[in-house]
């Protein structure tokens, strides 16, 4: 799981992420390809 800086960049390389909030941090989950 990464922090995401540029949260546009991360939604557009994959298209199973999904943003979360966890504590004022975003977060992007990725089932398929947990790298990202």
């Amino acid at each position: 799981m990464k922090v995401a800086s540029s949260i546009k960049t991360l939604k557009n390389r994959h298209p199973d992420c999904k943003v979360v909030r966890r504590r004022g941090r975003l977060y992007v989950i990725n089932k398929t390809n947990p790298r990202f």
